[in-house]
This record gives structure tokens, C-alpha cells and sequence, in this order.
């Protein structure tokens, strides 16, 4: 929760500067945008998650223990700097520019050619419904596109908390996971994942879309692409 509101507004506005700075509203400028948002985020991203992945696997299963480690997710990073620096706080971040970079590119790119297909107006009666169904497809399409990096990119931020580390890097990783569970590892929890997608991202981008539109009535605006992507003023 502390995190998600830096990261959307790190990546809807990077996204929308980058579109106008490379000039035209083409396909593969919207993928680009996209995954120059989604790698600048990592900064917040990965800390983020892998306190996250902390605190969720804190009292449980082989990291069971009678006292917390982690008070809350503030306290878990501060005690995995103190410990191992920098390097710890930022565990998983090859992996998370891996997955984030494509995954925000695919992101932006659905959202834009799904809105143009459905032909969002701004005096169109379904234009809500639209867009919701195309922010939820959107993110769809973004986790199933690099998930199996998403879960190489979980072990390795859990690695090590009971004391044990596994993986010696992203490859061994890969490999251990495939010897021991074949390809089924690398789609696990992939239906839940997908349920949570469709609603927050049908969510989210329907909000940031018509905050903008309302934001530039003043503009007449004739579709609705991503909302950063939108036509606006060069002054803004």
C-alpha cells in the first residue's frame, strides 16, 4: 500500500512524457513508453516486494519461529540493510527490470489498441464499461507475458531467510526450480494472480484515463487512448 502510490505515479507519468518526447502516438512508442516506465519504477518495485515477500513468508511454513523477525515492512528493510547493505535492499533487481520493462511495455500497448478498437468517446454511453474491460485485459496480458520471471524473481527475494540460501544467481534458480518441479514452477499461482489482475488494472487505468479527461475538459479530446497518452497541450 505505501509503495503502490509512487509506483503509479512514477509509471503513468513517465509513460505519458516519454510518448511525447518521442513524438508519435505509434504502437511501438506506446510499448517503449511502457517499458521505460516499467524500469524506472523498479526503483520503488523491488524494495517494495521484497519486503513484501518478507513479511509474507515471516511465521510460516520452514521460516516458522516463536519471536517476528520484522515488526512491520519499514523495519524488514532496515534490518536487511543493516545486515547486507544496499545489495540486500535491492535483492532481485535484474530479474524485476526483467519482468517489469516488457511487462509495462505489453501493458500500455494493450490498453491503447484495445481502446482504440472499442472506439472510447468521450460522449459514448459505454465508454466506463470500455474501459474497464480494456484496463482489465491490459492486465491480463502484462502478467502473462513475463510471469515466469515473476516467480524466479519471488524465490530469489525469499532465498536466504531461513538462514539457507538455494540459488546461486537467476540461472541456478531456473535450473533447481525446473529439476524439482518441472514447468508447472513457473506458472504457480498463475490463476490467482490473474483474478486480482483484471479488477485493480480495469480499475486503475479507467480512473487515471477519465481523471485526465475531466482534468483537460477545457480540451476537446475525440478518444480515449492510455491516459497519459492522450492528446494534451505541449505546455503541460
Amino acid at each position: 500500500m505505501m509503495g503502490l502510490t509512487f509506483i503509479n505515479a512514477f509509471v503513468f507519468g513517465v509513460q505519458g512524457n516519454a510518448i511525447r518526447h518521442l513524438g508519435t502516438d505509434t504502437p511501438l512508442n506506446q510499448f517503449l513508453a511502457g517499458a521505460a516506465a516499467g524500469t524506472i519504477q523498479c526503483v520503488i518495485c523491488c524494495p517494495m516486494e521484497l519486503a513484501k515477500t518478507r513479511m509474507q513468508l515471516q511465521g510460516t511454513g520452514e521460516y516458522k519461529s516463536k519471536s517476528k523477525t520484522y515488526k512491520n515492512s519499514l523495519d524488514c528493510l532496515v534490518k536487511i540493510h543493516r545486515k547486507e547493505g544496499l545489495r540486500g535492499i535491492n535483492r532481485g533487481m535484474v530479474t524485476t527490470v526483467l519482468r517489469e520493462a516488457p511487462s509495462f511495455g505489453f501493458y500500455f500497448l494493450t490498453y491503447d489498441c484495445l481502446s482504440r478498437y472499442l472506439g472510447c468517446e468521450i460522449n459514448d454511453s459505454l465508454i466506463i464499461p470500455k474501459l474497464l474491460f480494456a484496463g482489465g485485459m491490459s492486465g491480463i496480458v502484462s502478467w502473462l507475458s513475463t510471469y515466469p520471471i515473476d516467480v524466479i524473481k519471488s524465490r530469489l527475494q525469499a532465498d536466504g531467510v531461513g538462514g539457507v540460501n538455494q540459488y546461486n544467481g537467476i540461472l541456478d534458480c531456473v535450473r533447481k526450480s525446473y529439476q524439482q518441479e518441472g514447468l508447472r514452477a513457473f506458472t504457480r499461482g498463475l490463476t490467482s494472480t490473474l483474478l486480482r489482475a483484471f479488477p485493480v488494472n480495469a480499475a486503475t487505468f479507467a480512473t487515471v484515463t477519465l481523471f485526465l479527461m475531466y482534468m483537460r475538459s477545457e480540451n476537446p479530446i475525440k478518444e480515449c487512448d492510455a491516459g497519459p497518452a492522450l492528446q494534451q497541450p505541449t505546455s503541460m
